[in-house]
């Protein structure tokens, strides 16, 4: 096991564990469906924590159900793109153009290169900044800070999205294989080893950082079933963040007609008992995020 995820996992008393896993429900606020999904499988304990979309129209939504349930593990998916073809959302703290964070429809840039491209860093920092203290002035008892589409590990922003992190004292989604991620994001040509001498500080401090990332297959519903378990039966040893879009069905076939099923059929995954059994059987343990903030904080 890697030395710094077994020094963490000691930290939380797993280190018997050869492989823990944190099941993370992205884009948390999206929609309704969403909302739904994140607190009945974090009730059912298949999903450990998630994060919300501050700008979204779900937002208000899912803000109250977490004020009221403190037991949820909810940390703020940083949202700086919008992606969808009619369902759009923009900045919480600008219209101008000037900021490099709207398109010419007036909505966030759909793509990570249009939006590396036009960003204006003090902009994107100001809007960072003002999502997270929107969730915590709604009552959101804020895990963690991680970041839709991987905007805010843009070269340009990834020091302000760490820094953030810092001066919230919340742990951030950077892992120390980077590759696993930057390989399913839309980045272009950027090389993991520009973020290197990032990730060996954030090793010298002693920071809780995940090892390995994994995500939503996307594969079509009749392979839904043998993807999610060779996923889970593929879980690396050490602490692997896994990204998942769980969403009851309803107004995301509108949303995103093509794609919806990749989110619908995870709600269906994660709800059947079977799901939770072969976690058992693979002998994978799984946590949240509050865990490490915790840790953080004590240790900082």
């Amino acid at each position: 096991m890697e030395k710094t995820a077994h020094h963490i996992l000691k930290k939380l008393e797993l280190n018997h564990k050869r492989r823990v896993a944190l099941f993370h429900a992205d884009d948390v606020a999206m929609c309704h469906g969403a909302n739904a999904a994140f607190v009945e499988l974090s009730k059912r304990g298949t999903v450990t924590c998630g994060s919300v979309m501050v700008p979204c129209p779900g937002f208000t939504e899912m803000a109250e159900m977490a004020a009221e349930d403190h037991t949820l593990d909810v940390g703020v998916h940083l949202t700086l793109t919008s992606e969808w073809q009619t369902y759009r959302w923009t900045p919480i703290t600008t219209t101008k153009r000037s900021s490099g964070l709207i398109d010419a429809e007036g909505y966030f840039w759909r793509k990570l290169p249009m939006l590396a491209a036009n960003c204006v860093p003090e902009a994107a920092e100001i809007e960072m900044r003002a999502q997270i203290d929107s969730a915590l002035s709604s009552g959101i008892d804020i895990t963690h800070i991680d970041t839709h589409m991987g905007a805010a590990l843009l070269p340009q922003l990834v020091e302000i999205y760490l820094r953030l992190g810092s001066e919230y004292r919340l742990p951030v989604l950077i892992p120390r294989h980077i590759g696993d991620y930057l390989s399913v994001l839309d980045f272009g040509e950027i090389r993991a080893d520009r973020y290197r001498n990032l990730i060996e500080g954030l090793e010298a401090q002693d920071y809780p950082l995940v090892d390995h990332f994994r995500m939503t297959p996307g594969v079509p519903s009749i392979e839904s079933d043998w993807a999610y378990r060779d996923l889970i039966r593929g879980l690396p040893d050490g602490l692997t963040f896994v990204a998942v879009h769980p969403t009851v069905s309803g107004e995301i076939e509108r949303i995103v007609p093509a794609k919806a099923h990749f989110r619908t059929d995870e709600y269906r995954i994660f709800s059947d008992p079977q799901y939770a059994q072969l976690l058992e059987e693979e002998e994978i343990a799984t946590i949240g995020f509050r865990p490490l903030r915790d840790i953080l904080r004590r240790d900082k």
